[in-house]
């Protein structure tokens, strides 16, 4: 696993950075840079159960990763603990498969006065990390974009 970091500077208020990062509409149009059709389904609550999913670009089949929110402090950060594999519908968190995606992944949000800047940290494969080092700071730009507005 390697532990990357991501940061950017957003020129809008916390609360409206927290609020486009982690509601449905927004989250569905700043994630469509990892893949389009990219959502959620859970909550973002501490303890919560939480799924990312997206249709798979071979089968078109619902798929991603299933979670639970580790910890989560309005407008400060989000902690999600990724527990395995979400595969047709179906959870795996026992196959060696699901077992390699375990890991954290964590959304700090500083406040700034006028500005906002939010600091991406998450573990990943070491085979997924070129693809994260070029996805992420694209979905923070879109991120900045939709926040700015």
């Amino acid at each position: 696993m390697k532990t990357l970091h991501f940061t950017i500077t957003i020129k809008a208020p916390v609360e409206k950075v927290w609020n486009t990062m982690l509601e449905d509409a927004t989250y569905r149009q700043w994630t469509a840079t990892f893949m389009p059709g990219s959502h959620f389904v859970g909550s973002w609550e501490k303890g919560s159960k939480i799924q990312f999913l997206g249709p798979d670009p071979k089968t078109g089949e619902l798929g991603g990763m299933t979670s639970k929110i580790a910890d989560s402090k309005l407008h400060k950060f989000v902690s999600i603990k990724h527990l395995g594999l979400v595969s047709g519908g179906i959870e795996d968190t026992t196959s060696e498969e699901a077992k390699q995606w375990v890991g954290f992944e964590t959304y700090n949000f500083r406040d700034r006065g006028e500005e906002t800047e939010v600091a991406v940290e998450l573990e990943t494969k070491d085979d997924f990390a070129q693809y994260m080092n070029e996805a992420w700071p694209n979905a923070l730009k879109v991120l900045k974009e939709i926040a700015e507005k």
